[in-house]
């Protein structure tokens, strides 16, 4: 049994949330790259270098990369021989969230109540936490601030098994064509397919923080993934809804056992700035 004091995780947190919010990872800068470099468009290869421009100069001024520093959401892998001293580790996780977003001069942007009382915390908790048990004596904490913009562009359609892959292909091009300039796109379409309604969410919000370039295991999936990118690319909505090849940068789909009358499909759309940042403990 290891023991892991709740004040490591708040400071742990603490440090994520800055981070995260300052610097895009080194493969969403690299694809960024790429992405303008290939672009036809002259209005869309200025947006890119216009986005590109404003990530190094968030990481050099240590300044958040957008206004919009986004939902906490975080995904915890608990060792199943671990011990938190000290306190409860959601409480050490909001308290780090709470430190991180003030001393960070982090945007707060939660309402303490969804519909009736919208008044802001004023500290950005709660967070949304997934937390699960897994084998040995480790805490991994993975941290994805997710902004507005991109998160009112998700959906969750709960298919019929007959519609098949074919369908599905369907429904995820014209929901990005839908969501068009509004998730600032070039960015990342998360795909969850399978699972029960909740499940099928949280597949596709975990696909959207996936490395970019990581393919699915499965070569069929694969084989999905690369046709959904070269179509949602062929819908001309381009960087940031201007126009231009690049309006995603990749598609990755997770997927879940399902009920053999069902077929839950959800769609996450992360933005350009695809942020997320973890640490193991």
């Amino acid at each position: 049994m290891r023991n892991i004091d709740v004040q490591r995780i708040t400071d742990e947190v603490k440090r994520l949330c800055m981070e995260a919010n300052y610097n895009i990872p080194q493969d969403v800068m690299d694809v960024l790259r790429r992405a303008q470099a290939k672009e036809e468009s002259p209005a869309g290869k200025e947006v890119l270098r216009q986005i590109i421009e404003n990530a190094q100069i968030a990481q050099k001024e240590r300044v958040p990369i957008c206004q919009d520093t986004g939902f906490a959401v975080f995904f915890i892998e608990l060792g199943q021989d671990v011990h938190i001293e000290g306190g409860y580790v959601e409480d050490a996780i909001n308290e780090g969230v709470r430190e991180g977003y003030r001393e960070g001069y982090l945007r707060k942007s939660i309402d303490r109540d969804p519909v009736l009382h919208r008044v802001n915390t004023g500290d950005n908790t709660p967070a949304v936490i997934h937390l699960r048990v897994v084998p040995g004596e480790k805490l991994r904490i993975v941290f994805a601030p997710k902004g507005g913009g991109s998160e009112n562009m998700s959906t969750v359609k709960m298919m019929k098994p007959a519609d098949g892959i074919e369908g599905i292909k369907d429904f995820v091009v014209d929901w990005v064509k839908k969501a068009g300039g509004n998730p600032c796109p070039p960015g990342i379409v998360g795909v969850g397919i399978g699972g029960t309604f909740e499940k099928c969410a949280l597949l596709a919000k975990e696909a959207a923080i996936l490395p970019i370039g990581l393919k699915n295991p499965d070569p069929e999936y694969a084989k999905v993934e690369e046709e959904l990118l070269e179509r949602i690319n062929g819908t001309g909505i381009g960087p940031m809804g201007l126009g231009g090849r690049v309006t995603a940068l990749a598609v990755h789909i997770k997927t879940h056992p399902c009920h053999i009358a069902s077929l839950p499909l959800a769609i996450n759309i992360q933005c350009h700035a695809a942020r997320h940042k973890e640490v193991v403990i």
